[in-house]
């Protein structure tokens, strides 16, 4: 699966999570904070995330660490 696609699908998994009261925090696995970041990024540029999406997501990976 492509970095962007795990990004996506990510931030749906941490979107339902997140309603449903639980307190656990998903991570990809394998990635720095960085590369998280910057994979984030690429995707807010091509169009695959909403400036929305890109705020909640950039906001969760820092809060996480």
């Amino acid at each position: 699966m492509n970095t962007i696609l795990k990004l996506f699908v990510s931030g749906i998994l941490m979107a339902a999570l997140s309603g449903c009261g639980s307190s656990q925090k998903l991570q990809v696995s394998g990635q720095t904070t960085g590369q998280e970041l910057v994979d984030l990024k690429k995707a807010y540029d091509a169009g695959v995330i909403t400036e929305k999406e890109y705020n909640n997501q950039r906001e969760a990976i820092l809060d996480r660490n």
